[in-house]
């Protein structure tokens, strides 16, 4: 079981892999010449969220709900927040993996290039798909 002073360090290391989860998507941009060092990045940042998803696992399953045998409870409680997680990481994921996409292939013409560029892109592409309203032949 984790003591309370543990519960200080626990929170140490989520908010050190959160501060640097957030410096590398601030920053990336900035080693856009050095394509090796940005994947490399983008790989300890994805190892850096899922350790905070294992943690926040390992903490779950130290309560004594989850050992007196009540999961769905803890499950109904912290469904949003395992959801959200798994929703980041893979996100996180396919946006690192578009950007590297863009970094070693020269074949894309019209494709966005840089990082805001693709963030406004995703924005945009889900309205796209939307069906617009109808108008009758007044209107026009």
């Amino acid at each position: 079981m984790l003591q309370t002073n543990n519960y200080s360090l626990v929170l140490l290391i989520q908010l050190a892999l959160l501060a640097f989860d957030l410096f590398v998507n601030s920053f990336s941009e900035l080693l856009r010449a050095a394509p090796v060092i940005q994947l490399v990045l983008f790989i300890i940042q994805d190892i850096a969220i899922l350790f905070n998803v294992i943690i926040i696992l390992l903490m779950m399953f130290n309560t004594y709900v989850f050992q007196v045998g009540l999961v769905s409870l803890l499950l109904e409680r912290f469904r949003a927040l395992l959801i959200l997680s798994a929703l980041y990481l893979t996100l996180s994921i396919c946006l690192h993996c578009w950007i590297m996409l863009l970094c070693y292939t020269i074949t894309f013409t019209n494709a966005p290039q840089n990082t805001l560029e693709i963030q406004d892109y995703m924005k945009i592409v889900p309205g796209s798909v939307m069906p617009l309203p109808e108008l009758d032949n007044d209107q026009a």
